[in-house]
């Protein structure tokens, strides 16, 4: 029964892994208390300030240190979210998408503000997910995110929603190249489920009333552009100066069919 339990574990090894030690940081800052907690965020911050005077470790550090309330609130939505897809396309790629991501974005007007947690990773790794949702409702759930990121930066003006929709759109763009799962049980719909959640939360955290109701039109004007579209094809067309087929039908010299 271990045996088993570690070959799951195993599946989801970069999931597992990233948890844990973002559980230990988060653990360890707090019994530090608030002072300490400020003054790391500080450090591994990814701003220009840090970067400019050599702190390239802040891009990796400030993945592990996050700032978005109680742990118990975003973990197991962070979970989900990795789980599914490591499932779905192996740790390597979740790694590189996590990756692009979390240090694909970095906006020249941010010298010293703190910018850290995982929200950026995670929001690729949304977007990365795009190719294995099923052709049929794929203009949807592009519409809906989208919508989503795009509504709340138009209203927000923060940088930090700004950035989730790039690591978003780069996310999908990745995802081009992934390959569509083979079968999708009913664990792994479950944590799709969590994972979307999670996500929209992730995108929409400034204000939900908005984000919301442009995720609703953004969803329905992606299926009404792919149900014209299709109806566009299932119309035959006909060239000019094409002969009409003649009916199958047969005719009797009498007028009368046979």
């Amino acid at each position: 029964m271990l045996l088993r339990l570690f070959a799951r574990l195993a599946r989801v090894r970069v999931t597992v892994a990233y948890a844990v030690i973002v559980t230990f940081v988060t653990v360890v800052l707090y019994a530090l208390g608030p002072q300490v907690q400020d003054r790391v965020i500080r450090h591994v911050s990814t701003n220009l300030h840090n970067l400019g005077h050599g702190h390239i470790g802040t891009l990796l550090g400030s993945a592990f240190v996050i700032d978005a309330g109680p742990i118990y609130v975003w973990l197991p939505g962070l979970v989900c979210l990795l789980a599914v897809a490591e499932l779905t396309y192996r740790s390597g790629l979740l790694l590189a998408t996590f990756a692009a991501g979390h240090i694909g974005w970095l906006p020249l007007s941010i010298s010293r503000a703190t910018d850290v947690g995982m929200s950026y990773g995670a929001a690729a790794v949304l977007g990365s997910l795009t190719a294995a949702i099923p052709r049929r409702w794929r203009p949807a759930w592009i519409g809906w995110f989208l919508a989503v990121g795009v509504a709340v930066v138009a209203v927000g003006r923060d940088f930090t929603d700004v950035g989730h929709v790039v690591a978003l759109a780069l996310g999908m763009l990745v995802a081009k190249r992934f390959r569509r799962p083979e079968h999708w049980t009913p664990v792994r719909f479950v944590l799709l489920g969590v994972a979307a959640a999670f996500g929209y939360l992730v995108l929409a955290s400034t204000d939900l009333l908005i984000a919301t109701a442009a995720g609703v039109a953004g969803a329905v004007a992606a299926e009404s552009a792919l149900r014209t579209r299709l109806r566009r094809r299932s119309v035959p067309r006909v060239h000019a100066g094409a002969v009409a087929p003649e009916s199958n039908a047969c005719e009797a010299p009498s007028g009368h069919r046979l």
